[in-house]
């Protein structure tokens, strides 16, 4: 039996296992968050702002995983 498309076989009866498979593939494909992007129109320079934001953040967070810890005496 050939699957096609996101689909996962349910082996032995076991629709958890099956079930967590599916959604590490949906996950994985970016299909959430791409139809979250396509819900509501979003102007080209809230966009930006909103991708400086998140760079912004992400560059903050690799610099405090870089420095050392405080001291705690």
């Amino acid at each position: 039996m050939k699957l096609y498309g996101r689909s996962v076989q349910v082996k032995d009866g076991n629709t958890d296992r099956a079930l967590r498979k599916f959604k590490k593939k949906i996950a994985d494909s970016n299909l959430l968050q791409d139809l979250r992007e396509r819900e509501f129109y979003e102007k080209p320079t809230t966009r930006k702002k909103r991708k400086a934001s998140a760079a912004q953040y992400r560059w903050k967070k690799h610099l405090s995983s870089q420095s050392l810890p405080p001291k705690l005496y």
